[in-house]
Formats: structure tokens, sequence, C-alpha cells
């Protein structure tokens, strides 16, 4: 039976932010009752910055349990991370400089490491050491995973036409697609990654990408032949919090 689904949809980016960290705030609860901790994987782009704002203020910051909740990130540009272009660099400044997350459980991506194929390698070594996973297929499950989408469909740095598309081993990918802006070199998790999260939580917001994203909502024409977001299929739950741009 394939998972169906749960769209959402907003008058403007403040209902949609406030809505994200509502959810976000309840299923961390949720994972620390059944689980003793929580695992989020952060996006980067503009869509979340509002969300990262409002967790690090109240009423959603002294209900988030800090000392039990891991940061991750699902793609990075290849910039230091003090770059404006670096996703680390958002959440730094909107989230974590601002909240009591310890820093042994926040894991950025080396986004500042050359060649980006190292930094992809050393970020799944990492991820492996923290999931324990030892086999060569043994995936891990974080609790929540955040994703944007572009006006191509792209989401992570998953990219229309890419060869990280079709990986099947990896759990992370160095990306060169000159299409990208910026058009810099990126680090993305990969599809076997993404589709084992428990939730999976789009953020679409701004004008654009209407056309992409009824296409995709509706499966209209093998659109996951066309935008990689489509290929977005968790086990558990997905859902799509839309604003009306």
């Amino acid at each position: 039976m394939s998972m169906i689904p749960e769209v959402r949809r907003h008058s403007n980016v403040e209902s949609l932010s406030l809505a994200a960290a509502a959810l976000v705030v309840e299923l961390a609860e949720v994972s620390l009752r059944t689980r003793g901790r929580f695992t989020l994987v952060l996006s980067g782009g503009t869509s979340p910055r509002m969300l990262y704002e409002l967790l690090a203020q109240p009423p959603f910051a002294e209900r988030m349990p800090w000392s039990r909740i891991y940061l991750f990130w699902g793609d990075e540009r290849c910039v230091p991370p003090d770059h404006p272009h670096s996703n680390f660099g958002l959440a730094r400044q909107a989230l974590l400089s601002k909240v009591p997350v310890p820093a042994v459980n926040v894991y950025p991506m080396p986004g500042a490491m050359a060649p980006p194929e190292a930094a992809a390698a050393q970020y799944e070594e990492s991820l492996r050491a923290f999931f324990q996973a030892k086999e060569a297929r043994q995936f891990p499950v974080f609790d929540l995973l955040l994703l944007g989408l572009g006006k191509d469909g792209h989401t992570a740095s998953l990219f229309p036409g890419d060869a990280a598309l079709d990986e099947e081993l990896r759990w992370t990918r160095a990306v060169r697609v000159t299409s990208a802006s910026p058009p810099v070199p990126r680090i993305t998790l990969t599809f076997p990654v993404i589709n084992r999260a428990r939730t999976v939580l789009f953020l679409v917001s701004g004008a654009g990408k209407k056309k992409v994203l009824d296409e995709i909502l509706s499966a209209a024409g093998k659109a996951w032949l066309r935008y990689p977001a489509a290929r977005v299929r968790p086990s558990e739950r997905l859902l799509w919090l839309t604003d009306e741009g």
C-alpha cells in the first residue's frame, strides 16, 4: 500500500512556519517518550529561516528537550561555515546560537573540506558512527527530516538528471551541478537515507513553485521522472506545508 502524503496549505509563510514549529515540538516529544532522543535533519534555503527563529523563542524553545536533540543536515554548499550561502551558517544564526543544544549534539556537513567527495565520505562516516551502522546496506532512520523544493523540482541537493539520484548504497554524495544556485559543489544525503526517515516534512513557500508542486502532488505525467522531490516516499509519514504563494 502506497503512503498518502498529507498536504496542509497556509495563507502565508508566518502561518506555515508556526504550524511547522508546532509539529517539530510535537514529534520531538513523541520521540523522547518512545526512543529517548530526537534526531532532526535540517534543510537549507530560505523557506526554513522563520521556522528556526520560532524554535529559538517562546513558547517553542522551552518545550524542546535540547540536551537530547541531535541535529544533522540534508545538504550543504561547499563553502566555509561563515559564508552567506552556508546552510549550517543559516541554522547557527537563526537557531543554534540562541538555544542550549550541546555542541556535541550538532553534526554539520564539512562543507569547507576539499574535495567534496572526501567531505561526503567523512559525513557518512560520522553518521555511521552515530547510528552504529556497520553493514553496507544498513541505513539510518531519522525521526524528522526537513526538506525544501526548488523551482526545478530539486530537493536537498538532488537535482534533475544528476547521477546522485540513482545512488543505492552510499548515504551521502558530492554533487557538481552547474545549474545550481549558487553554482558551487554540494554534499547531499541520498534517497535511501531520506526515504527511511520516520517523518519527512516539506516546507514550500514563495512564488514560482506552484506548477512543480501541483504536478508532484497529483503525480501527473510521471512527475517522479522529472522532479527529484517526487521521489521522496518515506515509509511512515510525508507532509507538505505550503503557503498561498
